[in-house]
């Protein structure tokens, strides 16, 4: 993305946006509610359009084939865990290319396979984000877009949800951006940080060492500039 302006009326939610993602890299974008992390989300979603500037995919120049999950499961109530996963195919761009052999192996390798005659109500919270996430999955994205999937879980069930998302996205090699406002859950997870301010630019990048030394350090200078970006919009 460059140069990328998104307003909404006279409101800027995003502004001067500078970024670059490597391919197989696991970013995330860490920054305070209405700092624009959502918002840029969904522009490389393709949900939005910049309002000015550009954004350009490697490669053919398309965007790739992209899986996204919210806050919210958002799973189909009527169907069961492995129709939920199976529904993926009617949202994918790639429809024809489906494979429901796939989507059924993703289900017993990660997990979820005693699971899929169950319907959503009948799921904890963290059994459904599970799904939403394998449902993304299934289409083979090479870009998972992640926003704030963990949000409303508790810290427990987040903790593990962490674990098992990094090795999900260790085994199928896909790029992932991640909206955050948990430092821990992106220092856990990501390979970059990027911090936005509240303006809708983005501030400090941090590329994360896990060496327990060198991690703490870090943990101290975003907490650090977390608090100033807060302080700076109260």
């Amino acid at each position: 993305m460059t140069a990328g302006h998104k307003a909404f009326g006279a409101s800027a939610a995003l502004q001067d946006i500078d970024l670059s993602i490597d391919d197989g890299e696991f970013l995330a974008v860490l920054g305070r509610s209405g700092s624009g992390k959502s918002t840029l989300l969904r522009v490389l979603a393709g949900l939005e359009e910049l309002t000015t500037g550009s954004v350009e995919w490697v490669g053919d120049g398309n965007r790739p084939r992209t899986g996204v999950v919210f806050q919210q499961a958002l799973l189909m109530p009527w169907l069961t865990v492995a129709a939920n996963v199976g529904f993926a195919k009617r949202f994918s761009a790639h429809r024809d290319g489906f494979d429901q052999a796939y989507a059924d192996q993703l289900m017993e390798r990660f997990g979820l396979g005693a699971l899929a005659d169950r319907y959503p109500d009948q799921l904890s919270g963290g059994q459904a984000q599970r799904v939403a996430i394998l449902r993304a999955a299934a289409t083979r994205p090479r870009l998972l877009l992640l926003d704030e999937p963990f949000s409303a879980l508790d810290p427990a069930t987040r903790a593990d949800l962490r674990g098992w998302l990094a090795d999900l996205v260790k085994q199928l090699s896909v790029t992932v951006v991640l909206v955050t406002h948990d430092v821990d859950e992106a220092l856990e997870l990501a390979d970059r940080i990027v911090l936005l301010g509240q303006d809708g630019r983005i501030g400090t990048q941090w590329v994360v060492d896990r060496d327990s030394a060198v991690s703490g350090q870090l943990r101290s200078a975003i907490l650090g500039q977390y608090r100033l970006v807060g302080s700076e919009s109260s």
